[in-house]
């Protein structure tokens, strides 16, 4: 299906371009999003009658979807989530719950603006693009832990995974060492019997005898 482009669509084309698609993605996204016209005689002459006015309508709103991009890029916004010891989510987060992160932070966005590939399913960092505008995006990072604690630290560039296996090992020195200390005592011990029976004077035996 030929449609006229009323905006830029990324990887398809510019405003005013007349450019073959499929029909389910025509009639699906394109034409009731308003992105796109049938390539009609009767659309086109209507694209050309408001073309100035499409123009000035898209570079407003590119200039305000710079403003917000602008706040926006670089910011990190955390999603508490349970998962396993392993970092596996008990669940997953998609772009709904990333764009509630995003406006609980002051930020307005919409879910379709989230770039997600597919469902964050584990802990950790990763960076996520935002796009505000045909023409205009921002990368965010997004901080998935199990508490405000864990993603304090990850965001200070620690990982949950470094400080179990710390934790691990700081438990496993302090066995360790208590074993040391059972060990140290118990050849004391042994020491002591080693030596045999505590002589006694002469005097004391006396009165012993007595």
């Amino acid at each position: 299906m030929e449609v006229v482009l009323l905006e830029r669509i990324a990887k398809l084309g510019q405003m005013g371009d007349v450019v073959n698609v499929k029909q389910g993605y025509a009639r699906n996204f394109l034409l009731p999003q308003g992105k796109a016209l049938r390539a009609n005689p009767g659309n086109l002459a209507r694209f050309e009658a408001e073309r100035a006015q499409l123009e000035a309508r898209n570079l407003e709103s590119k200039k305000e979807a710079q403003a917000l991009a602008d706040r926006l890029d670089g910011q990190q916004f955390v999603v508490i989530r349970s998962a396993s010891d392993a970092g596996a989510l008990y669940g997953s987060v998609t772009p709904r719950d990333l764009a509630e992160a995003a406006t609980d932070g002051g930020f307005s966005i919409d879910k379709a603006q989230v770039r997600l590939d597919k469902p964050v399913k584990e802990w950790g960092l990763q960076d996520v693009l935002i796009v505000l505008h045909p023409e205009v995006d921002a990368t965010i990072s997004l901080n998935v832990a199990r508490s405000t604690e864990e993603a304090e630290l990850q965001a200070s560039g620690k990982s949950i995974q470094d400080l179990q296996a710390e934790a691990d090992a700081e438990a496993e020195f302090d066995i360790a060492e208590l074993f040391d200390d059972v060990g140290a005592a118990a050849l004391d011990q042994d020491d002591e019997d080693d030596q045999g029976p505590v002589d006694v004077p002469e005097d004391h035996a006396d009165d012993e005898e007595q």
